[in-house]
């Protein structure tokens, strides 16, 4: 073998080792997400605005005006309809299903809004963990374990500056990068 050759692979060796102590370090700093201890579903139906959110790809055509609707269904699966506006005003809206994983206090559901017939898949189920609300269910926070989605989540359109900053502050001691939340438009 060259010596170029030896050293450029003892630099990629080195540059890779980098990497994954650095990753290693990220992940050790930050606790892993938890939901909530306990969520009462029927209670957590309704609407909620989004009030900001994490950019992500399935809402990529949203402007603004973004809702979630919960109903709960007879066999205690949760149907959610998603609504927002586009930029050249059309409204769109997603229909999906969740399901509460664990007890019927449980704050971790799985949620697809892929057809019915594809249920069997795994992949086509998310994540959807409340991990922060308010006493009076006003103000919610939603992720996921991986912490790549975040949602805040309100009953009405805009929510006061202090309930706002308080939920960001409870939201970065559980290791989420705020400065990737996006604030949504909503008309008043």
């Amino acid at each position: 073998m060259l010596p170029n050759s030896r050293l450029i692979l003892l630099l990629l060796g080195l540059l890779g080792a980098s990497a994954t102590l650095l990753a290693a370090e990220r992940g050790a700093r930050a606790a892993p997400v938890t939901p909530i201890p306990s969520l009462d579903v029927p209670r957590y139906m309704g609407v909620w605005y989004e009030i900001a959110k994490f950019p992500n790809r399935f809402q990529s055509k949203c402007a603004g005006d973004t809702t979630a609707h919960y109903s709960l269904q007879p066999d205690r699966t949760v149907q959610v309809i998603n609504r927002c506006r586009r930029a050249d005003g059309t409204v769109i809206d997603a229909v999906g299903t969740a399901r509460q994983l664990g007890g019927p206090t449980s704050a971790t559901l799985k949620v697809r809004f892929a057809p019915r017939w594809l249920s069997f898949l795994p992949f086509v189920w998310g994540d959807y963990w409340v991990i922060d609300l308010d006493p009076d269910y006003q103000l919610a926070a939603v992720s996921e374990p991986g912490r790549d989605y975040l949602w805040i989540l309100a009953r009405t359109p805009t929510v006061s500056r202090q309930a706002y900053g308080a939920l960001l502050d409870r939201l970065e001691r559980q290791g989420f990068d705020l400065s990737k939340l996006e604030v949504t438009r909503q008309a008043r």
